[in-house]
């Protein structure tokens, strides 16, 4: 159950289930950034591994009930590779576009994995990229991408024509230091995680700037490099608060409702593993005896999305997996 203060909200947030755990490859995530849901409940994992592992680079196909799917993409700069790939989208027509940090480039793909072309070229001019990160689509198929190191979102067409672009470095308002994360909510406002100003910023599908929430902390309503955003069908804002473990939750005006610090329960691909495994069932021992808690919180959750179902879907980093949470509408007593 999330964390509750001072009785502002009416909503409460049950863990449902999770779903991964660590591999390189199979069942299972290493050092995942983003993913995509469908409309069929299917998740799209993109994995970004280690450096000196680059054979998990990456994207797991999964559904939300566990279910292995398949995996495609690999390590390199050919067509269909990745090298830093930082965040994954799905098109009206549940295309595949995945950005690339390092390439500066995007990717698409269809939904089994066939590379149908790129688009995308370095540099800092109108419709060039400097480690691109979040990407998000529109209904009208305008593609918005957090252009992290131009300090900026552009737009573009679905075959990579520029149409736009919006924001520049600084701290005032409308302007990014590194954004990162990006949502669109159904209100057509596009929501933007502003990653080293430490807040999430508001604006209309055109670039107006509307609001910014937060600042830098670890108290309610403060954030420590906040790197995703979703915004459900309420308007309510989840935020992935990276550093400081958490997933936050604002009203649509952005007042701080509700927290969740992780809720974790070994997922099924982790008890297969733990049978075949009996050294690792004594090490998992040792680890609980010195910290109960140890698998149960988030560490670093890095990306946030809501299902068909309206459900709160939670990606941790660090521990390759995704945290399913329940919304509930009802009064809550504190």
């Amino acid at each position: 159950m999330s964390t509750h203060f001072f009785g502002l909200t009416d909503r409460t947030f049950e863990y449902s289930h999770s779903v991964g755990r660590n591999e390189f490859a199979g069942t299972g995530f290493r050092n995942p950034v983003d993913f995509a849901l469908d409309s069929d409940g299917v998740a799209y994992v993109l994995n970004r591994s280690y450096e000196n592992r680059p054979d998990g680079v990456r994207i797991t196909v999964c559904t939300l009930d566990e279910e292995y799917v398949t995996e495609f993409g690999t390590y390199g700069e050919e067509d269909g590779n990745f090298i830093w790939p930082s965040g994954i989208a799905l098109d009206r027509e549940e295309r595949l576009y995945v950005t690339d940090e390092w390439l500066n480039r995007v990717s698409i793909f269809t939904r089994d994995g066939e590379f149908l072309g790129k688009w995308g070229v370095g540099g800092s001019g109108d419709g060039e990229l400097d480690r691109p990160a979040g990407i998000a689509i529109s209904a009208d198929q305008t593609v918005y991408i957090t252009d992290s190191r131009n300090g900026r979102v552009q737009q573009f067409t679905l075959d990579g024509q520029y149409l736009g672009q919006f924001g520049r470095p600084g701290q005032g308002n409308g302007e990014f230091d590194l954004p990162w994360g990006i949502a669109l909510g159904q209100d057509g406002l596009v929501y933007v995680a502003d990653w080293r100003n430490d807040r999430v910023q508001v604006f209309t599908a055109d670039g107006q700037w509307q609001a910014s929430f937060g600042r830098s902390g670890s108290g309610v309503g403060e954030f420590n490099r906040p790197n995703g955003v979703a915004v459900d069908a309420d308007g309510d804002i989840c935020v992935t608060d990276w550093l400081n473990n958490r997933v936050q939750i604002l009203a649509p005006d952005g007042r701080f409702l509700t927290q969740l610090v992780g809720d974790h329960v070994m997922s099924q691909w982790g008890k297969d593993k733990l049978v075949s495994n009996p050294d690792m069932i004594r090490q998992r021992a040792l680890a609980y005896a010195n910290n109960p808690g140890y698998e149960r919180n988030f560490a670093h959750p890095c990306a946030v999305k809501i299902d068909s179902q309206g459900r709160i879907c939670v990606l941790d980093h660090t521990r390759g997996r995704i945290q399913v949470y329940n919304k509930v509408k009802e009064p809550a007593l504190v």
